[in-house]
């Protein structure tokens, strides 16, 4: 924007310098003065310490406070010239010629000069008040005479035998003149022009010192403000505020010291925690998946899930840069939770889809067979045949000892499991002990668990090395007064898990054997891959269950052998 004078207005931080230089200007002005005052003051004071001191010896003088006391008796003051001549005079030129004074004045009672610089004046008034000295009080002053401005001191002269030096206790003090001592303030302000020096140089080394380092703190001002205007800042402290805080997604800034500087409400909610800004990145209560996005060797952009909690989220990490310069990273957290369960919901029903288009066939044979009885007149044989159609069902699952299961869902949704296994190669089958007395009554978390369970069992089966690749199940539910509870125990033939490997890794993010491997600790891409196990477990643990590896199983089979418990997901059947 532009200024009505149409020039751009100075930059904030130009503005900065400017108040700063001025504020050091100032300070260093006021600092000189005041020292230059202070410097003033104390050659003042030493100036009138030196005129006391040798006022106090010339009126201490024996011989001049004979002197003035003659000349106090007299009825009259001597003519100047005979004052000129006199020895006072010789005594105050000789005490100033000696000490550089500007004046040393001798008076009588009343304030008449007996000796002074400039004989003229002698027998004149002083033209300063004497009072206080002739009062018998010493006085430092600092004045205008008839010599020029001064810094002195009055000191009373005492009659000889009275009040002052050894003899200080013989008589009464009568005091005859005073002793009046000057040094010029001319004199004061040469010895202030010789310690002005240093002080001039002082003041300039700190207005330099304060220029360098108002330069210095512009320069890092707009380093940490990245060149942006106040205004600028706080537009964007208003956008960052309502991006951060408006979207559903979680939004975790990671700046470039490793220290977290951005976790929106969004972020604290997805993944359970508090508001961690501040905290080192790598200290930080997260999975140990979401970290690693921000590896150096990490695939930037890359999405990847996780399992947080009761949620499963998918990830993603980018750096940010402006223009040149590293700011960090910025980690973007979505919730699949819902779209995982509805996923698993479609594939159960896509594998029902699959089990009826393959059991299709079947049902057009058993119409032609019953059609053929009947066309022939073999109505006793159609009879037969439609009985024995009664007995085994309208469809036949590839699941042995599938009649132990007595709920629909459970029948529908293992059988569906055991048409995908059977294309795989892989024999799905009930165990002798099941015994599910009661009906389903959350199928969306059994099947996810139950479906999780199953798939893993089948890839083991597939990539094992047995001769016969199967998948044992075995159901059990258990009443209860807030629901049944249902145990599932899944075996298979594949190779079990890693030799030596810990059981409960099997349910850390990322691990599958998909591959024949371990993959455990890695940043995969969002499909799913090492997340069944560990979202089965978060599920049952949900429910107040959980799901435990009960054999590790053995290379060349059997497998492992895992077990779920899940309270509160059957109830009592209604005959």
């Amino acid at each position: 924007m532009m200024s009505p004078a149409g020039r751009l207005p100075l930059r904030f931080s130009t503005q900065t310098l400017l108040l700063q230089l001025g504020v050091v200007l100032l300070v260093v002005l006021l600092s000189g003065a005041v020292h230059a005052w202070l410097t003033f003051e104390r050659l003042g004071r030493e100036a009138e310490n030196q005129a006391l001191t040798l006022a106090r010896t010339v009126a201490s003088d024996p011989s001049v406070r004979a002197n003035v006391q003659a000349i106090s008796r007299q009825a009259g003051t001597p003519p100047p010239a005979e004052l000129k001549t006199g020895p006072l005079m010789a005594v105050a030129e000789g005490a100033r010629t000696r000490t550089g004074a500007l004046f040393v004045v001798i008076t009588d009672e009343t304030g008449l000069r007996l000796a002074h610089p400039d004989a003229d004046r002698l027998g004149e008034r002083v033209s300063t008040d004497p009072s206080e000295a002739l009062a018998g009080r010493e006085v430092t002053t600092r004045n205008t005479g008839t010599l020029g401005p001064s810094a002195g001191a009055k000191v009373p002269v005492f009659a000889p035998g009275t009040g002052s030096g050894s003899d200080s206790g013989l008589g009464s003090r009568t005091v005859v003149g005073e002793v009046s001592v000057g040094y010029s303030t001319e004199s004061i302000g040469q010895s202030l022009a010789r310690d002005i020096v240093p002080i001039v140089l002082t003041a300039a080394g700190s207005l330099v010192a304060g220029i360098l380092a108002s330069f210095l703190l512009r320069r890092r001002l707009q380093r940490l403000t990245l060149g942006l205007e106040p205004e600028e800042i706080g537009a964007l402290v208003h956008d960052q505020v309502a991006v951060l805080e408006g979207v559903d997604e979680g939004v975790v800034g990671i700046s470039a010291d490793g220290r977290i500087s951005v976790f929106n409400a969004a972020a604290q909610r997805l993944l359970g925690q508090p508001d961690l800004a501040g905290q080192l990145w790598q200290d930080a209560p997260v999975p140990a998946r979401l970290k690693a996005l921000t590896l150096p060797d990490a695939r930037e952009g890359e999405a990847a899930e996780l399992v947080a909690g009761e949620q499963v989220l998918v990830a993603s990490a980018r750096k940010a840069l402006h223009r040149r310069e590293d700011l960090g990273w910025v980690v973007m957290l979505r919730d699949r939770t819902e779209l995982q369960h509805l996923t698993r919901q479609l594939d159960a029903v896509g594998t029902m889809s699959t089990a009826l288009r393959a059991q299709r066939h079947e049902f057009a044979n058993q119409l032609h067979t019953i059609a053929g009885f009947m066309s022939i007149g073999q109505h006793q044989q159609a009879r037969e045949y439609l009985e024995r159609l009664a007995a085994t069902g309208p469809l036949k699952f590839p699941v042995d000892q599938a009649e132990l299961l007595q709920d629909p869902y459970l029948q529908a949704f293992i059988g569906a499991k055991g048409v995908e296994a059977d294309e795989r190669g892989v024999s799905l089958r009930i165990g002798p002990e099941t015994l599910v007395r009661g009906q389903v009554s959350e199928p969306q978390d059994v099947t996810t668990v139950l479906g999780n369970l199953i798939d893993n069992a089948v890839n083991a089966a597939v990539a094992g090395t047995a001769a016969e690749r199967w998948v044992e199940l075995e159901l059990l539910d258990e009443p209860g007064a807030d629901g049944g509870t249902l145990h599932v125990v899944v075996a298979d033939s594949g190779n079990g898990l890693p030799d030596g490997g810990d059981p409960e890794a099997v349910f850390a993010e990322g691990f599958t054997t998909a591959a024949g491997g371990v993959l455990q600790g890695q940043v995969r891409p969002a499909g799913g891959q090492g997340l069944g196990l560990a979202l089965a477990r978060q599920l049952a643990r949900r429910r107040g269950g959980d799901v435990t590896v009960l054999e590790p199983g053995n290379v060349g089979g059997p497998g492992a052998v895992f077990m779920a418990t899940l309270p509160g997901t059957t109830t009592a059947r209604k005959d």
